[in-house]
């Protein structure tokens, strides 16, 4: 089964001081990875001792907006926009979701986390991926970022290859590059401002020459200054995906002009907008 991890916190989108995150409480649970993978080059990188308290703890257990995972019982208050499709994120985490719950609640669509690195598959995608699909919701994939694993194009190339592909079929989502806090290491994985941007730029260029679509940018405020220096470079091809739990989403980060995906609360899992109404997520789908 599934599980509800309650794990909201107040994402500021202002410089976040990581000694201070709230740590989990809740007992340290195996999981699941895909041993069969033969892409592995590099020995595993071991999750950080802070990362461990947020759940992650082997090599494949990296989610989106892991470090803001706490044990809080509160989700901020649910923002009211205009047009807005609501929907969530799910990695291995969630082991086999009940998508027809999630539909009932009202989410419409589903991204599943596909690959980290090199070496990982989510073992749990085939449900989730076709099970999101199966009942209506438009689906997208997303790669979890190790940059000092790999180049960005062979990153972008092993998740167009499981799992991370595109059709236009009004149902499938560009897919995503979550680049954000390093649950292995050093917080900019131990690039520079501008190797880091480099190294996006190589994964976004490869990822559209493999599927024709621009990939979705998941991020925050505080990683992307401090490890872009707040680079302008993706925000006229690249659609962001911002990360604050809030219930306002604040400053953008990279001069992006308007947020596509808010990540605004992981409580009881992590819930997302989409900055407009069903026909535009349909026309985001279809390219």
């Amino acid at each position: 089964m599934w599980r509800f991890t309650v794990k909201s916190a107040l994402f500021t989108g202002a410089a976040v001081t990581l000694g201070l995150l709230l740590a989990s409480t809740g007992p340290a649970q195996a999981r699941p990875t895909d041993p069969s993978s033969p892409d592995a080059v590099t020995a595993a990188p071991q999750p950080t001792p802070q990362a461990r308290q947020h759940g992650i703890h082997k090599a494949g257990d990296a989610y989106m907006g892991w470090l803001h995972n706490t044990t809080t019982s509160s989700a901020p208050a649910a923002p009211a926009p205009a047009a807005v499709v609501e929907g969530i994120d799910v990695s291995s985490h969630q082991g086999n979701v009940d998508w027809q719950y999630w539909w009932n609640q009202g989410k419409r669509f589903a991204y599943v986390k596909a690959t980290e690195g090199t070496s990982y598959r989510n073992p749990y995608f085939a449900q989730q991926y076709n099970g999101s699909y199966n009942i209506g919701m438009i689906r997208g994939a997303y790669h979890f970022a190790l940059p000092n694993n790999s180049s960005g194009a062979t990153q972008a190339n092993y998740f167009a290859s499981n799992g991370g592909g595109w059709s236009r079929d009004g149902r499938t989502l560009p897919g995503a590059l979550d680049i954000e806090y390093n649950p292995y290491g050093a917080t900019c994985y131990g690039l520079s401002q501008s190797a880091m941007v480099s190294w996006i730029r190589d994964f976004v260029n490869t990822y559209k020459s493999r599927t024709g679509r621009d990939a979705v940018i998941y991020t925050n405020l505080d990683w992307w200054t401090r490890c872009t220096g707040n680079s302008t470079a993706f925000n006229a091809t690249n659609p962001l995906w911002v990360a604050r739990y809030s219930s306002t989403v604040g400053t953008l980060p990279g001069g992006w002009p308007y947020y596509t995906f808010w990540q605004w609360t992981s409580s009881p899992l992590d819930q997302n907008h989409f900055n407009g109404d069903q026909s535009r997520l349909v026309a985001l789908a279809n390219g």
